[in-house]
């Protein structure tokens, strides 16, 4: 991974466990947060909003990512369909 830098500030890091995804005809909105069992709604930490050509290339480098770690360690189990941590909003 490459180094990060913020300036002079350290790089803050989140923890995500809760993803959802929502788009207009011009951006897509990218939340990411925790959901604790039994903690109701989820907390949404971070929004990032960019264009759909650079989530063309989000799509494409997690896909690179996940079959790099699963080549490393060993294939990730599906996720419980009956657990939702992800949705989508059109």
């Amino acid at each position: 991974m490459a180094k990060v830098s913020n300036g002079s500030q350290p790089l803050e890091a989140r923890y995500a466990n809760y993803f959802q995804v929502g788009h207009n005809a011009f951006e897509f909105l990218l939340d990411f947060g925790q959901l604790a069992e039994g903690h109701g709604e989820p907390q949404i930490n971070v929004r990032i909003v960019t264009y759909p050509v650079y989530v063309k290339f989000l799509l494409t480098t997690l896909a690179e990512a996940v079959a790099a770690y699963e080549q490393a360690y060993g294939s990730i189990p599906e996720p419980d369909a009956a657990r939702p941590h992800a949705q989508s909003e059109n």
